[in-house]
């Protein structure tokens, strides 16, 4: 195999994202290709230099690189006899070049997908294929976020259209309402996993139907229905049309429910009686419900639903009072709406939320569907989410973990591996901290020399470095440290080495309320007070959020309780050896103990408080932790200039929460919890 060849091979599975020998040596082929593409080797491997690859060095790293990914492909990860998993979620974040998410529910599915990868699960995955992405960012003059969508070429990118033995599209076919939509699929290699992505987008189908899968949460409640009917029942259709066995239907939020109602009309085609069919389906399925607020859910009045199911319902012989029902908590209210969460809990053998407190929200909020039982007895249980390390582990980190950790990436699962940050002297731990919070501030300052709001770097090396950066979702709260704008702008000037804060987020283009967040943020930039010192990034992505987790000392988490199912972001941190300060409010319940960051407040309920007076408390709770706490211990040196008490708390952050916040440990969990091991069945 040419060195050609194996670089075509390794730019085609997504293996390269987490692998930064792989991801350094598609730089090298074209550095500006590379960056200009948002990382995409494929682009770097076109407009690659022929001096490069001629390179005998070159030649030589091209082999090793190559001979690492096939034995990660060949060796064995210890899940290979594992249930075999289709796995759907609506967007999937696996990296910056390929925008096919919006938030963490994406990033979430990413990290799983690769994970299953890492221990050898048996897994494909279904999404759509969101050619146009969510959105690109920008702003103007005001401040005011505006919308792209660059279409993704799919010649620019690891995906290949599924064929058959004669080289034509497969093509599944559902319908909406009597029109017939006609679906083919697009397949993008995650190491040793599969994602099949679903796309309308083709001359077999009209205009509004090409439509359908071009844009992530955007156009009616009509449009959402029929994207999830792509999704769910097209999904199953599309796997069993390319002959892929499944033994356990895993759906990721109510986006895609409606794949049980597809294996429920293959069940009483096959002969069973409705409640024998519905029975077979559950023994099948497993849901994973992430809203803990009730208007997040997705709802579907039964005019549209009965529309857009007529041709569906006659495929599955009920009429529309039954059909509606699966989706309703009282079958016999006409006027209740069609809910995919009701759908995916009926019809699925397991449920949970995503992080303990969440999985208590989740037992309260359907309670009313299981009213014959004390609400402790619901039957939604929790796994809380992590994150895949490799992905997110910056290039210094590894270097630092692996010089002190000994071989981090094999024995991630062992906690005498994270123990031995204990024997790192605290002069090697600073360093490690103070080269990241560089590498960020060189990373911002060229950034904002090339975006569209404008924006001014005095950052400070040395400066207590804040971050924030997640979806401008209102409740998530991102302006609630300039609650009181005197107050917070004593801490800016507290100490000779204050606090910098760098803020980064979408805002839905709907969200009128997120947009004015940012905008807020954009102004207070301005000010004297903050100016050069408060920044905000635009266009948020995966990269992004990288460099932002890897070289913040602080990262800030402050959304309205307990509306954060559970929050990624603030995982990412601990193995670069930042600190945490959040809300008693998704995963930090369960990995916050006093030593290894801070709480804001002291209430880890599912109590829902009025917004004003939570918002004025918690703001209160906020700076009380920063003027008392965070500041006072950033800024106390030793006799030898090193925060000690600071890093006690680092060594505490990166023994305690990177592997249990792991994805490795998550997709442990679902394979032992949820995909091998019986349950009780749901009603």
């Amino acid at each position: 195999m040419t060195p050609h060849d194996q670089l075509l091979e390794l730019s085609r599975n997504l293996w390269w994202s987490w692998n930064p020998d792989a991801l350094t040596l598609f730089t090298r082929l074209n550095r500006n290709a590379f960056e200009a593409s948002l990382n995409n080797p494929i682009v770097a491997l076109k407009f690659a230099k022929q001096d490069t690859l001629e390179d005998p060095y070159v030649i030589e790293q091209i082999d090793s690189v190559y001979r690492k990914f096939r034995r990660y492909m060949e060796e064995p990860g210890g899940e290979e006899d594992g249930p075999r998993v289709s796995y759907f979620c609506m967007e999937y974040g696996l990296h910056e070049s390929m925008p096919l998410y919006s938030g963490g529910l994406g990033i979430l599915a990413g990290d799983h997908v690769k994970a299953a990868s890492d221990v050898g699960l048996p897994f494909t995955a279904v999404g759509l294929f969101i050619r146009e992405g969510y959105f690109r960012q920008y702003f103007d003059a005001d401040g005011v976020q505006h919308d792209d969508y660059p279409a993704i070429d799919v010649t620019n990118h690891p995906v290949e259209l599924v064929t058959d033995s004669e080289g034509k599209a497969v093509v599944v076919t559902v319908h909406s309402g009597e029109e017939p939509i006609r679906i083919r699929a697009f397949r993008m290699l995650v190491g040793k996993s599969t994602l099949y992505l679903l796309d309308t987008d083709f001359a077999e189908n009209p205009y509004w139907i090409r439509f359908l899968t071009r844009r992530l949460y955007q156009g009616d409640r009509v449009t959402r229905l029929q994207q999830e009917v792509i999704l769910g029942i097209g999904g199953v259709r599309m796997l069993r049309a390319l002959g892929i066995e499944t033994d356990v239907w895993h759906m990721n939020e109510g986006h895609c429910a409606f794949l049980s109602l597809e294996l429920l009309r293959e069940s009483l085609h096959a002969g069973r009686s409705f409640d024998d069919a519905c029975a077979h389906v559950r023994s099948r399925c497993v849901f994973t419900t992430h809203t803990p607020v009730p208007a997040g859910h997705d709802r579907f009045n039964p005019g549209n639903f009965n529309w857009i199911m007529k041709t569906f319902r006659g495929e599955l012989g009920l009429d529309e009072h039954t059909l509606l029902g699966m989706g309703r908590v009282d079958v016999n209210d006409p006027g209740e709406e069609f809910t995919m969460t009701v759908l995916g809990l009926k019809l699925s053998r397991a449920a949970n939320g995503v992080s303990k407190l969440n999985g208590e929200v989740a037992r309260r909020q359907w309670h009313h569907l299981y009213s014959d039982r004390p609400v402790e007895d619901v039957p939604i249980g929790h796994i809380t989410n992590g994150i895949h390390l490799p992905t997110w582990a910056s290039p210094a980190s590894r270097t630092f973990l692996r010089t002190n950790l000994g071989s981090w990436t094999n024995d991630r699962e062992k906690q005498t591996t994270w123990d031995r940050i204990d024997d790192v002297p605290d002069q090697a731990i600073w360093e490690y901290r103070r080269k990241l919070r560089k590498n960020l501030i060189d990373f911002v300052n060229r950034k904002i020399a090339q975006q569209t709001l404008p924006q001014t770097s005095l950052l400070n090396p040395r400066a207590l470095t804040i971050g924030f950066a997640r979806r401008f979702a209102t409740y998530k709260r991102a302006p609630l440290l300039f609650n009181d704008i005197e107050r917070v702008a004593n801490l800016f000037s507290k100490y000779e080495r204050s606090i910098q804060v760098i803020y980064a987020g979408k805002a839905h283009p709907a969200d009128e309320g997120g947009k004015e967040f940012i905008r807020t943020i954009y102004e207070l930039s301005k000010r004297s007070e903050f100016k050069g010192r408060l920044i905000f990034l635009e266009n948020y992505n995966m990269e992004i959020g990288r460099m932002l987790v890897s070289g913040c000392d602080v990262w800030l988490n402050n959304p309205r309780r307990p509306y954060e199912a559970s929050g990624t972001s603030g995982q990412k941190i601990a193995l670069h050896g930042g600190l945490n300060l959040s809300i008693l409010d998704g995963w930090w319940p369960e990995g916050y103990d006093g030593t290894n960051g801070w709480a804001i407040g002291e209430d880890a309920s599912h109590e829902i408080k009025d917004p004003h007076i939570q918002d004025t408390e918690d703001a209160e709770f906020l700076y009380q932790v920063l003027e008392n706490d965070v500041m006072p211990l950033f800024n106390k040196r030793g006799p030898d200039g090193l925060p000690s008490e600071w890093i006690q708390m680092i060594r505490s952050s990166i023994r305690s929460l990177t592997y249990r916040f792991s994805a490795h440990r998550m997709i442990l969990d679902y394979a032992h919890q949820m995909y091998r091991e019986p349950v009780e069945e749901t009603v």
